[in-house]
């Protein structure tokens, strides 16, 4: 579900197609005919963000036909009633009139998952980017928990991230509501061992997410921005106003490997190691932590991430010394035991990979997640239903802005195209430039024809970009990336955001296209 596998994801793409052609029936959940769409069983081409009506529709036709795991249930959720009275009125009937597909096909959808031996969903932005983004994610889990698909080999859920180590950045204690080890902050036993170990207390508060950070700028209460890593002003909606909130500040300071777009516009730049001159561990989407070590030397005057905020918290009266990355990773062995005690480096060099979590040395580390949901005995309730709503897209197509305009990613080009636009003599590239994708139909209508230049303009801003026509999208929807500077995507789509999570809509805003006559 709102995941183009193979071009955003294309290792786990290639083992997708693999076990198709030994018997995997895979239905693909997507707007578009993406490519993984030759290998799969069936297409459920929905409109843009209605998830929630196909999910609930799915799960309507579950219950009344008696296809969920009542045992499972029984012994391991809570709130199925008002579950169950939710999706009540999301018919098969009422739920294809909202996401265009067939009765038939949602019905025959509901069946399969829920009657396979093993079924597991992976998803990945196309479900998130949205303004109900969480409420997608829960309605995933909603049908995962309804027939007990979760806890054993080949079922659960595989939320796809967005790039490599996600999972261990989050881990590591980059979101603002969680320390290293996955535990709120807010938990006074657990944050008192950083405490202890670190010497200095550390504020329970919840830190704000980067949209509430955008919005304590725009109301003067947010005067400086360390950015690390990240090219906000190509990679977040509503550009032009990204633009004048970075404008707005008193100091900006960007840590990065390239002078991005967003570093133009700091006080100061401190350049950094990449990839592949440090040295350290990942974790991968299957929560599997691997080494990375230094291949080639670094440019001169550069450092590692850490090394840089080691010295800057040095000198801003907290001295943070370490010799090496092992040092740093030891620490988290010791403080988030429960997860990575068990995982060393020495480890790490024998067995490859290590799977969390993993508390001590003899612990073999945990391939499958959840496995504990069969293991325990009635009464023992581990998860809560909760039961969702459809909402549509804030912004729809009129008669003003008559085209559905949604975003992601292309092959060969990666997020904002910092890394990926210095390509090697000899390798090929499919897409070298952005392109507006346009179904033919409306091609016809606006008399555009391949690679014409055509102007796309939304309630915020406007492009010129070259027209590709292609039926990968229907008549009424248009798909562009994010991955070129020279065509700005994102000063089009909409500043809406989910209330939970903070992540853009991304996804669905209202353009208007028109032939550019030179």
């Amino acid at each position: 579900m709102g995941s183009n596998t193979t071009e955003a994801h294309p290792i786990i793409g290639n083992k997708i197609k693999k076990a198709a052609k030994s018997g995997l029936k895979v239905i693909v959940v997507d707007p578009r005919k993406i490519d993984i769409v030759k290998s799969a069983h069936r297409h459920l081409q929905i409109e843009v963000g209605s998830d929630i009506a196909l999910m609930n529709a799915m799960m309507h036709v579950i219950i009344k036909e008696g296809l969920y795991n009542n045992q499972f249930i029984l012994q391991h959720t809570t709130e199925f009633e008002k579950l169950k009275k939710q999706v009540e009125r999301y018919t098969p009937e009422y739920s294809a009139e909202i996401t265009g597909l067939s009765v038939e096909d949602i019905i025959d959808t509901a069946r399969e998952y829920a009657k396979a031996e093993k079924s597991m969903i992976a998803y990945t932005l196309g479900i998130t980017e949205h303004h109900c983004g969480v409420n997608n994610v829960f309605d995933i889990a909603n049908l995962a928990l309804l027939t007990g698909q979760i806890g054993r080999e080949g079922t659960g859920i595989m939320p796809l991230r967005g790039q490599n180590n996600v999972q261990g950045a989050g881990d590591m204690g980059c979101l603002p509501n969680q320390l290293t080890g996955a535990v709120s902050i807010t938990d006074d036993a657990y944050r008192s061992r950083f405490e202890t170990a670190w010497g200095m207390e550390v504020n329970a508060s919840i830190g704000d997410t980067q949209t509430r950070t955008f919005e304590r700028i725009e109301n003067g209460d947010l005067k400086a921005l360390y950015i690390i890593g990240e090219n906000p002003l190509l990679a977040d909606v509503h550009m032009n106003h990204t633009r004048e909130l970075l404008q707005k500040l008193d100091l900006l300071i960007v840590q990065d490997i390239f002078l991005t777009e967003t570093a133009e516009y700091a006080d100061v730049v401190l350049p950094a190691k990449s990839w592949g001159e440090v040295d350290g561990t990942y974790t991968n989407t299957d929560r599997r932590i691997q080494r990375v070590r230094k291949a080639v030397e670094a440019a001169p005057d550069t450092k590692e991430d850490w090394e840089i905020l080691c010295e800057l918290s040095t000198r801003l009266g907290y001295p943070m010394h370490y010799e090496t990355s092992e040092d740093i990773w030891n620490e988290v062995r010791e403080l988030a035991w429960e997860l990575y005690g068990g995982i060393s480096y020495e480890r790490l060099e024998s067995e490859y990979s290590v799977h969390y979590p993993c508390p001590d040395e003899q612990h073999p580390g945990t391939r499958i997640l959840h496995v504990g949901f069969h293991d325990l005995v009635e009464g023992q309730k581990v998860s809560t239903f909760v039961p969702v709503d459809y909402t549509e897209p804030i912004e729809r197509p009129d008669s003003e802005y008559p085209f559905t305009l949604t975003t992601g990613r292309r092959l060969e080009s990666y997020n904002t195209h910092s890394q990926t636009r210095h390509y090697a003599d000899g390798v090929k590239i499919r897409q070298k430039e952005e392109t507006v994708d346009i179904h033919p139909e409306d091609a016809a209508k606006l008399g555009i024809i391949d690679g014409d230049l055509v102007e796309v303009s939304s309630r915020r801003g406007e492009l010129q970009v070259k027209a590709k026509i292609t039926e990968q999208v229907v008549p009424g929807l248009v798909f562009m990336s994010f991955h070129w500077s020279e065509v700005p995507t994102n000063v089009l789509t909409i500043n809406e955001f989910d209330p939970i999570s903070g992540t853009a809509e991304f996804k669905a805003c209202a353009v208007q296209i028109k032939p550019v006559t030179v």
